[in-house]
């Protein structure tokens, strides 16, 4: 399974309700410091284009905006929809990572 495939299945995995980062995502791919390549990724439609890439956001939270989606709030709202609260903050929109982070093992990504 090449990097991009290892991307694609372990969002697939991401519950609903819960947000990952770009870092996590790379370490659980095995390449821990690739997380810019994990964004590129999502971005250019590497990993496919049925990801949930709205529940990837950088290691403060905060979201990546109209960088990766059409309209500046859309990955807000998609968030929202799934009960996951976005606060507005200086940095730009944020989740708050204790409360609706992804508490995974590599083992809840992985094929079973």
């Amino acid at each position: 399974m090449d990097f991009y495939q290892k991307i694609a299945l372990i969002c697939s995995r991401i519950p609903k309700g819960r947000v990952a980062t770009y870092g996590q995502i790379a370490l659980m791919c095995g390449k821990p410091k690739n997380a810019r390549q994990v964004g590129y990724a999502l971005r250019r439609g590497l990993a496919g284009e049925d990801i949930p890439a709205h529940r990837i956001v950088n290691a403060r939270g905060i979201l990546a905006g109209a960088v990766y989606f059409d309209t500046p709030d859309l990955q807000k709202l998609l968030l929202e929809t799934e009960g996951v609260e976005v606060l507005r903050t200086d940095e730009g929109w944020k989740v708050d990572l204790k409360r609706f982070g992804w508490d995974n093992r590599l083992e809840d990504a992985m094929p079973g």
